[in-house]
């Protein structure tokens, strides 16, 4: 394991699989369960890192793709890494690029060697390898980087998965001779196979035995049925290690999120929050509220009388429904500064529920099969 990195588990329910631990990082701690936000191109949308911190959000994401693109990941270390080029000085993780190479279909070619795709930026043909994705992720100087993988579409078949599992597992083999940055940054694998047990069971056995410091289970957020999901990640999450952390990628809705931390997942990150203010939604206690609507017109309480966020503290449903429909920016950065501080808060309540051993009584009803509403 990674000398800069430990974790330590504190707590588990006596009745699922839920943990509450302590991931220890070269830039603090995570305590787990938490969720992290999305800060795609070096930030989190319509907010200074100031703000984000005090959402309670403890670790947060950006993107090798995105910023390899612009403005390039030299820049980034000539800055000192991401940490001092977005003056963000807690941990940080960086995903691969895997899934935003499988998002471009129509531009892209896959092969062992890696991805071949079209800039959407200028048309430039642009290659990216195990090698090539890990070389970028040691320059930005993340605290987490994560394996190059290939993500199986939904409704690929069987043999197509299970040749795409193969090559995501021998392309981690190439990362990690790749990793010139071991003491320094943690490199995590990730699982993939599609809704497919068996190759989900197989994939997480094999990337077990090569020992990383810590785990992801990736490919369950591009458009299957929740249910799919939430059995790849109850099959899944059991079979890595209790002693190393387990990530969900994608993931950020209530009810996805607590049925993922039963089967003991300790880390998630989503767009919604942000992508949801933007658009004038609301998160509020497991419900989505669109703050354009007619009945917040006159309603001078706040969004959220049980949350102590900036946005709760300060402003009325009123005031963010004149921000909204005037397209005021104050809206949409009040709004996903109060989402964020949401699903870190369900989070960290889940951990302390955790803690209490009272988690499998508190959050029944959303341990329940059913529609999570704030799915976009």
């Amino acid at each position: 394991m990674s000398v800069g990195f430990f974790w330590e588990l504190v707590a588990k329910c006596p009745r699922t699989g839920a943990r509450a631990g302590i991931w220890h990082t070269p830039h603090g701690r995570v305590e787990t369960p938490r969720f992290m936000p999305v800060g795609t191109v070096g930030t989190v949308k319509g907010l200074t890192p100031a703000q984000v911190e005090t959402t309670g959000a403890q670790m947060i994401l950006a993107n090798t793709y995105h910023l390899h693109l612009q403005p390039g990941e030299s820049i980034v270390e000539k800055a000192g890494g991401l940490h001092g080029f977005m003056a963000w000085n807690q941990p940080i993780l960086t995903d691969s690029g895997g899934f935003q190479v499988f998002s471009l279909s129509e531009l892209r070619q896959i092969t062992e060697t890696g991805v071949k795709f079209r800039s959407p930026r200028d048309g430039r043909l642009i290659e990216i390898t195990p090698e090539r994705s890990i070389e970028i992720q040691n320059a930005l100087g993340a605290d987490v980087i994560m394996a190059f993988d290939e993500c199986p579409p939904p409704g690929m078949g069987y043999e197509a998965v299970k040749a795409s599992t193969e090559r995501t597992y021998r392309w981690l083999e190439r990362c990690i001779t790749a990793h010139q940055r071991p003491d320094e940054q943690a490199l995590f694998g990730i699982v993939q196979g599609g809704i497919y047990e068996d190759l989900r069971s197989n994939a997480a056995r094999s990337l077990v035995a090569l020992d990383l410091p810590g785990y992801a289970i990736g490919g369950v957020s591009v458009g299957e049925e929740t249910a799919l999901i939430h059995r790849v990640v109850e099959v899944t999450a059991p079979l890595l290690p209790e002693h190393k952390p387990r990530y969900l990628m994608g993931v950020g809705t209530y009810r996805e999120m607590a049925k993922a931390i039963a089967a003991g997942i300790d880390l998630f990150d989503c767009v919604i929050p942000t992508r949801f203010g933007r658009h004038g939604a609301a998160l509020v206690r497991g419900e989505r509220w669109n703050l354009k609507n007619a009945r917040f017109k006159e309603d001078f309480t706040p969004l959220d009388e049980t949350c102590s966020c900036y946005t709760c503290a300060h402003f009325t449903r009123a005031y963010l429904n004149h921000l909204v429909k005037s397209g005021e920016m104050l809206g949409y950065i009040a709004l996903s500064l109060h989402n964020i501080a949401e699903l870190v808060r369900f989070t960290t309540d889940i951990r302390r529920s955790i803690l209490d051993g009272s988690f499998a009584d508190d959050y029944a009803l959303w341990l329940e099969d059913a529609v999570d509403v704030t799915r976009s």
